[in-house]
């Protein structure tokens, strides 16, 4: 699928959730079923020859990509999810968010030490969400073999801040 198509599918939503921010929306990516395929097989791709054994999807857009990618690679998918949505034994990392703070979670026997791990998300910007993801993982003792987002907001330099970690970007604005 040409990439020009998949960002077409990313709709700008102004004043929201607060005023001044513009929203990247990427609902209508998910609406449409050649845009939504190429984007979880593009996902699957990158990582198909890593040997992964757990997808990780960051609440709640990035989980749908994760399920799809984990079961297009036979593996496990892993849910990191906002403060208290978990019923079992969590670790837990506070962390800022582009509007304020927030709280990711895991169950504590979601990864075993040693396994290699992808983390999804929808959208990345500043790194806070991503970071407190990764840091589940690496308190997990998981190996993490790479990230991918839908759409990278490149003016946000989230990706200096993601240390040894490669960033696979499907689209870039």
């Amino acid at each position: 699928m040409d990439l020009d198509y998949l960002k077409s599918k990313i709709r700008d939503v102004n004043d929201f959730p607060t005023p001044g921010v513009v929203f990247r929306d990427i609902t209508p990516v998910l609406d449409d079923a050649d845009a939504f395929s190429a984007a979880v097989g593009a996902f699957a791709e990158q990582f198909r020859d890593e040997g992964i054994e757990k997808v990780v999807g960051i609440e709640s857009r990035g989980f749908m990509f994760s399920a799809p990618v984990a079961y297009l690679l036979d593996a496990g998918a892993v849910m990191a999810r906002k403060h208290g949505k978990l019923p079992y034994k969590t670790v837990s990392i506070k962390h800022k968010l582009e509007y304020g703070e927030g709280a990711l979670e895991m169950h504590e026997d979601s990864i075993r030490p040693g396994e290699r791990v992808i983390i999804l998300d929808d959208v990345f910007a500043t790194s806070g969400t991503m970071g407190a993801a990764i840091q589940l993982v690496e308190q997990l003792r998981g190996d993490i073999v790479g990230l991918g987002v839908l759409l990278e907001l490149l003016r946000f330099n989230g990706r200096e801040k993601l240390g040894k970690y490669e960033l696979f970007s499907l689209l870039a604005l």
